[in-house]
């Protein structure tokens, strides 16, 4: 696929897809990272002249018009962090957003309302989005993809767009992620240590196995490892697990070991009387989980055994947290995973998922990482090894 930086855009227009689906409170941005996120790739496309048309989506307003999900609040950060006025679209599609494109000249940005302000943005096969993405695209000479967090989605702006645009290219954005997550992990140093934690062994099913065999170690930790020591034969007292994957688990832990990618598991835990507990009730080894036990993180015995495999690595993929991190009481695991990988000045460290990222924020070490993504479902598909539509799309155009 071709990026921005291969075209000749002085004096077009350019229609971005970009990822500003941002924390609000009220019409405060609380978290501006996506929107920054975006800005080389627009700074680019103004200093070469050319003029700026962003769609973006915010919320889940459901095919209908909601006022508290308009993007008014994004354009006006959007402007701030440019330096330059942003005006915003009543609408994406109409006459009155055809014309305003159409005025619109080398140096100026021109924000479209909420695409999700309309249903055909998610239609699930190409008949639902009708002509949605057709009357996008000729908004513009150019469409360029920059959003890789809704690249996993087959939404009109993703897939449809490409195919009737005169011309289309990836952003900066989403060719950084292309070249972290598709090209680096191809040919990754070793050992390579792939960690997964968070809620759920089903969203990561396919993640590992996919990286069974690709990496030398997987740690995992979060509530998904509760599942795994229940496989195991423990009791997990009153946590979070999922039963009917227990033999998931286990075909995953003998997989592991047959073709050589090592599997670590917490040997102890960090436990409460419940998720609503703002403080520990005590720690516990996996052997031997208390029955009223709520397990919120991992204990310091396995935050030493998983920080010595990190310490070992040449290549280090994270995607979800150790704990119920959201608290204190229960965010030393992830923390401390986190200062191992940001110490590790001779490894490729990437982040993904938003949870994940929260965590590198949290602990102010955002710039001690390799690359962290913009992505969460489409971190994790990518990973897992899936053709991602907005790629897909993108090498389409090439065919033209």
């Amino acid at each position: 696929m071709k990026s921005i930086d291969q075209l000749d855009i002085a004096g077009k227009k350019l229609l971005f897809r970009v990822d500003y689906n941002v924390p609000l409170d009220g019409d405060i941005i609380t978290d501006d990272n996506r929107i920054r996120a975006s800005i080389p790739t627009l700074r680019y496309a103004l200093d070469n002249d050319a003029a700026v048309i962003v769609c973006a989506h915010l919320g889940k307003p459901k095919g209908k018009v909601c006022p508290e999900l308009s993007l008014a609040p994004v354009a006006r950060r959007l402007g701030e962090l440019l330096g330059v006025s942003v005006a915003l679209a009543p609408d994406c599609i109409g006459p009155e957003v055809v014309s305003l494109a159409a005025e619109l000249q080398g140096g100026q940005v021109l924000m479209l309302e909420n695409l999700r302000f309309h249903a055909q943005e998610q239609g699930k096969t190409k008949a639902d989005r009708g002509d949605f993405g057709k009357q996008l695209a000729e908004l513009a000479d150019v469409y360029v993809n920059d959003a890789f967090g809704v690249a996993h989605r087959a939404n009109a702006s993703v897939v449809d767009i490409p195919e009737y645009a005169p011309d289309c290219c990836a952003g900066f954005l989403l060719k950084k992620e292309w070249e972290y997550l598709g090209e680096a992990l191809k040919n990754p140093g070793r050992p390579y240590v792939a960690v997964s934690g968070g809620a759920k062994v089903s969203s990561k099913l396919g993640v590992l196995n996919n990286l069974l065999g690709k990496v030398d170690h997987i740690i995992i930790g979060g509530a998904m490892a509760n599942t795994f020591v229940a496989a195991q034969g423990h009791g997990v007292g009153n946590s979070l697990y999922e039963k009917d994957l227990m033999e998931e688990a286990v075909a995953i832990m003998e997989k592991a070991e047959s073709i050589g990618s090592k599997l670590h598991l917490p040997v102890d835990f960090v436990y409460a009387d419940s998720i609503e507990s703002d403080s520990a009730s005590g720690m516990c080894t996996a052997s031997a989980i208390p029955d009223d036990a709520v397990l919120l993180d991992i204990g310091p015995e396995s935050i030493k055994a998983f920080c010595k495999v990190i310490d070992s690595a040449k290549t280090v993929m994270w995607n979800g947290p150790m704990g119920f991190f959201e608290k204190e009481a229960f965010a030393e695991g992830s923390l401390a995973l986190c200062r191992a990988m940001a110490a590790k000045d001779d490894a490729l460290t990437i982040v993904g998922g938003g949870d994940t990222d929260a965590v590198v924020h949290r602990a102010s070490l955002e710039d001690r990482f390799s690359f962290i993504s913009t992505g969460g479902g489409s971190f994790l598909e990518f990973i897992e090894g899936k053709e991602l539509p907005a790629f897909t799309a993108l090498k389409e155009c090439l065919k033209k």
